[in-house]
């Protein structure tokens, strides 16, 4: 209600004092509503499936459309940011979710594709846009927290999208009402995030006052190399526990490691969790201490060590205890979304931040096939099942690896470069 009631008010007394802050706050409902889009269809199948009248392979496709969308306009997010800056982007992407959402709730497969295409389209202006608004709304010393906050909730929403959902439509919900009731509900996001939003003046010139290309932007962010090294290093961070853990964990724990639905379904639920601790933590420790690679490099190895102990050392503690604690540690996969934005300058730092999210989802997609040709095609014939889970687990092990070594390379944008650089 506080939020209502800061919107309505004239007197400057109850504005706060950096507006940017309230904008970075709606921007955050909308990541949490988006990333509940997102999830949401994964416990709707069979229903989507009788609404389109298609077969499962038919709604899995629907919903694929979203990351073709997604990916596409995470590059086209970031050169609106800086052109535009966050008031119009983020509002109208939020309207265009809405409407897809909307779209959706029509009993018919080309309205799914489409309403789905939007979904894609507009949410990939929300994580970019709050990166942005972070920026300006908090000190360069709490910006990687700012960053894990603004995950944390997007991973709160994935949850919500599953957990919500799922036991809505089992006590009768239907799915015109959830995704009418979802679309209305993010426009009017839309709406307070036009209004609150402060209007960048001037964005559109550099500071030298000089006019600048729809791509230039781009041309400064990816011939840059920290940017690549950025992008390589949070995909392999974050494939682990959104391919292996998010979309083959409930499979794997029940075909190789002899679980029932409920147990494995736990062991997987538990890594969205640790994200949600792990990327503030993480975004906090690196602000505390003002370095960014030691804390990247600690948690990439806190990743690898949970996942030893979940493959070699099982009867240690249970599976969730270990699958959260790999989501703690993979927190660290969006310090890279800090080091990419200070290792530009500043007139490019939505660029950058749609750019890193654009290598983001190019890495786990190429992982993602690779990984399913290798152990998940084999994942019901595998005759000793131990092994087979041993050897897919070592797959991501092997990947965060090679993130230790490219982080390395990275140069230190923490605050306390300059004593780094000295001693």
């Amino acid at each position: 209600m506080s939020f209502f009631y800061i919107i309505m008010q004239t007197n400057t007394t109850v504005v706060p004092r950096n507006p940017y802050i309230l904008a970075w706050a709606f921007g955050l409902i909308f990541y949490l509503l988006e990333y509940a889009v997102r999830s949401a269809p994964s416990v709707m199948i069979p229903e989507l499936s009788t609404a389109f009248t298609t077969s499962t392979n038919g709604v899995t496709s629907v919903i694929g459309m979203y990351y073709l969308t997604y990916s596409v306009t995470s590059l086209i997010a970031g050169i609106a940011l800086d052109k535009l800056g966050a008031k119009y982007p983020l509002s109208i992407g939020t309207i265009v979710v809405g409407l897809g959402c909307i779209l959706f709730a029509i009993a018919s497969i080309y309205d799914g594709y489409i309403g789905r295409l939007l979904q894609g389209a507009g949410s990939a202006m929300a994580f970019p846009a709050c990166v942005y608004l972070a920026a300006r709304a908090f000190s360069p010393r709490k910006l990687a927290t700012a960053i894990g906050v603004t995950q944390c909730l997007g991973m709160l929403g994935g949850s919500a999208g599953q957990f919500l959902i799922g036991p809505a439509i089992r006590q009768g919900f239907s799915l015109h009402f959830i995704w009418i009731g979802l679309g209305a509900l993010i426009i009017l996001i839309g709406v307070f995030i036009l209004f609150v939003t402060p209007k960048d003046e001037n964005i559109l010139r550099n500071d030298s006052g000089i006019k600048t290309g729809l791509l230039d932007p781009y041309k400064i962010v990816f011939t840059n190399k920290q940017s690549y090294l950025c992008g390589a290093i949070s995909g392999l961070l974050f494939a682990p526990t959104t391919i292996f853990a998010m979309t083959w964990g409930v499979a794997f724990f029940q075909k190789d490691r002899n679980m029932d639905f409920e147990a494995a379904t736990l062991a997987s639920a538990f890594v969205a969790l640790g994200w949600v601790v792990g990327c503030p933590l993480m975004g906090w420790i690196a602000d505390k201490l003002g370095r960014r690679k030691p804390v990247l490099i600690v948690g990439a190895s806190l990743m690898i060590s949970s996942l030893l102990q979940l493959l070699y050392l099982p009867a240690l503690y249970p599976a969730y205890v270990s699958t959260f604690l790999l989501g703690v540690a993979s927190g660290a996969a969006m310090i890279p979304y800090s080091i990419i934005k200070e290792s530009n300058p500043d007139s490019v730092k939505g660029s950058a931040t749609g750019a890193i999210n654009f290598l983001t989802f190019g890495v786990t997609s190429l992982l993602g096939p690779l990984f399913s040709y290798l152990y998940g095609n084999t994942l019901l014939t595998a005759a000793n099942k131990e092994s087979h889970f041993q050897n897919a687990g070592m797959f991501w092990v092997i990947c965060i690896s090679i993130s230790i070594a490219f982080a390395l390379l990275l140069r230190e944008t923490g605050k306390k470069k300059s004593e780094i650089t000295v001693s």
